[in-house]
């Protein structure tokens, strides 16, 4: 399982990433986690758009999904005529959000170039993962996700503060990318993203066998932020950078 990180910049894009993305590939297939603004150009850089099988949505604020409004753009207008719809995962109401986004019509929408599925409680399979999501702890429909693979596994918590859920999806897994968008030295909203001793924390309980830290907002410090994971955590712990590739287990 190899994981390229396109974006991530929390919040918005920043100078050096874009927003929410993340490239997971095995045995020839490519699924999207997230695409964020400024996604889609990043992306480029590493396959041909077109050869992307499946996108996955946590949720639908605007840094982690509305790139696939460009996306869509793509892949309706291209010279030879429409690609062939690919899935994509997302909460309750994808579909109409998205259609909305760009100011569509709601019937088709953006049906003609994307199969909605959206998201509930449990396992079910994208491609050749075994995935599993749960609801993670945000101010609008979120989830975090579980994917499976050859005995490897990659946990990706989309955005969430603190909660028992992102750590049952985590648990024992090979890699643990998880957003730590808050410092511990500063006043937050309850209840929204993580600091980076709370990500630590969460890859500590969850016994996971290396960290990522993403969801990284361009005024923070990340040296600061990844020295408060590593108070919490002693395993492997890194800060993902967009363009980054990472083999998972290895």
């Amino acid at each position: 399982m190899r994981l390229t990180i396109i974006g991530s910049s929390g919040s918005f894009p920043g100078p050096d990433s874009p927003a929410s993305c993340y490239l997971v590939e095995v045995d020839g297939y490519r699924l999207l986690l997230d695409m964020g603004n400024g996604a889609l150009g990043a992306l480029q850089r590493h396959v041909d758009i077109y050869s992307v099988d499946a996108v996955y949505l946590s949720h639908l604020h605007a840094d982690h999904c509305f790139d696939l409004c460009s996306y869509w753009v793509a892949r309706m207008f291209p010279p030879g005529g429409l690609k062939p719809r690919i899935p994509v995962y997302g909460p309750q109401g994808v579909a109409l959000r998205m259609a909305e986004a760009y100011g569509l019509d709601p019937d088709p929408g953006m049906t003609e170039a994307f199969d909605f599925h959206e998201l509930t409680v449990g396992d079910f399979r994208i491609g050749p993962f075994a995935a599993r999501v749960d609801k993670v702890n945000h101010p609008v429909e979120a989830y975090g996700i579980r994917l499976e693979h050859g005995g490897r596994t990659l946990a990706y918590s989309g955005d969430t503060g603190a909660c028992d859920s992102l750590i049952d999806l985590a648990a024992d897994t090979d890699l643990f990318l998880c957003e730590a968008a808050f410092q511990d030295h500063r006043e937050h909203p309850k209840d929204m993203h993580l600091t980076g001793s709370e990500a630590g924390e969460h890859a500590s309980r969850a016994r996971a066998r290396k960290l990522l830290l993403t969801h990284l907002v361009p005024w923070n410090d990340d040296e600061v932020t990844l020295t408060e994971a590593r108070s919490t955590y002693d395993g492997p712990i890194g800060l993902a950078r967009s363009g980054e590739t990472h083999i998972v287990g290895a």
